[in-house]
């Protein structure tokens, strides 16, 4: 996994009712985090 389809994130940030300008300054980080942690847990399930 590479990233998050962030026009996706932003379009469901605004459905529940998150401004826009709150999701583009805490998704960056939140989707650093995610792929850290799914990588993280794809190579564990390899060993």
């Amino acid at each position: 996994m590479i990233g998050w389809d962030m026009g996706a994130a932003l379009a469901l940030g605004q459905a529940l009712g998150v401004p826009p300008i709150v999701m583009a300054e805490l998704l960056p980080g939140i989707e650093a985090v995610m792929v850290l942690k799914l990588h993280e847990h794809m190579e564990s399930e390899r060993s």
